[in-house]
């Protein structure tokens, strides 16, 4: 269990739910309670398909561009600084690709539960290299599986708080919101320097 809650918590602070709060309900301002739900649940769902998609397919996108575990260590770790520097500026959408331009574009669209909240709000370079990594580091399918279930719990975590996103925006508040956004581009960070700890000396140990 406690490889779980290691992979559920280093999962969640990666991915920062609380952070997509204020684009989920700027746009879905207006819209009616039962549509809000269906796209928190639907959000959830897109999230848990491409992170799982990428965990299970890591090893294959590995070999195909002929990449080591090493180096996708040091690149994902240096991806994870970067989102945990500008989480902790509180640039969180900006980061995430959700500009002016993506935002006047999904105001105009039905369904954004696919795009732009799973993609690329929820799940992005930094969740997918990190899953990647964690599934060649462990070969076992026992603890693979703990790594799947964890990504579901995470998927239900995002649900949660899209779910009852308004309640929560009017509680923190915008400020509130980036004090958590804070915390956990902190935590990011620490786990971007210890994948690029990690990548460098295994890499200086295969030199020797």
């Amino acid at each position: 269990m406690e490889f779980f809650f290691a992979i559920l918590f280093s999962l969640f602070s990666i991915v920062d739910p609380p952070g997509a709060i204020p684009v989920y309900v700027a746009l879905t301002a207006g819209r009616p309670r039962p549509e809000r739900n269906k796209i928190a649940l639907m959000t959830s769902l897109y999230f848990l398909l491409i992170l799982v998609s990428f965990f299970l397919a890591g090893t294959y996108i590995l070999s195909f561009f002929g990449l080591t575990v090493h180096s996708l260590r040091i690149a994902g770790g240096m991806t994870l600084l970067i989102s945990g520097f500008t989480l902790m500026s509180g640039k969180f959408a900006k980061e995430r690709g959700f500009d002016k331009n993506a935002e006047k574009q999904s105001q105009d669209r039905t369904d954004i539960a696919f795009s732009p909240m799973a993609m690329p709000m929820l799940s992005g370079p930094g969740s997918i290299s990190y899953l990647i990594t964690q599934f060649s580091q462990h070969p076992g399918w026992g603890e693979r599986a703990m790594i799947v279930a964890a990504i579901a719990a995470v998927a239900f975590l995002v649900w949660c708080c899209l779910r009852v996103a308004p309640f929560l925006f009017r509680v923190f508040g915008t400020g509130g919101l980036n004090a958590i956004a804070r915390i956990m581009g902190f935590i990011v960070i620490a786990i971007g320097v210890q994948f690029i700890v990690d990548g460098l000396v295994h890499l200086v140990q295969e030199m020797n």
